[in-house]
């Protein structure tokens, strides 16, 4: 059955300068207190979190990398919904500022694998591809 109705546009989130700097004189720097000084000055910027997520996630610590990775996740919904995503379509991994949110899904459906949460696992899998396949293969 072929579907008639269009797909929604893509979403794609704004830069943000001062946020971005911080990111990557905090990569610059490269240690975790670096990371959490730039969440904890941009909370709603999802690209600060998903290192932290990535770095406790190899680390072995699957819990704190669920729950920096569920943080960056929901800030980044909140960040689409504000811009004109209305729960479903394309979210480019191609336009850089949508980089964190996706990163910040692939690690929480990693996350939730970890700790046995199969479904959320699987369902965050299936959203980071339909988001768009390109950030589900550029990440696994």
């Amino acid at each position: 059955m072929q579907n008639l109705l269009p797909e929604p546009p893509a979403t794609r989130l704004p830069a943000d300068a001062e946020a971005d700097k911080a990111l990557a004189e905090a990569a610059a720097a490269g240690t975790d207190q670096a990371f959490k000084a730039v969440a904890a000055q941009y909370p709603a910027y999802s690209a600060a979190w998903a290192p932290l997520a990535a770095a406790a996630l190899e680390a072995g610590e699957t819990v704190t990398a669920y729950a920096y990775a569920r943080t960056g996740y929901h800030r980044g919904l909140d960040a689409l919904r504000r811009n004109g995503w209305k729960g479903h379509g394309p979210v480019p991994w191609a336009h850089e500022a949508n980089q964190g949110f996706l990163r910040c899904l692939h690690v929480l459906s990693q996350a939730a694998a970890a700790i046995g949460e199969a479904d959320e696992a699987a369902r965050c899998a299936q959203f980071l591809r339909d988001s768009d396949p390109a950030a589900a293969d550029a990440l696994t």
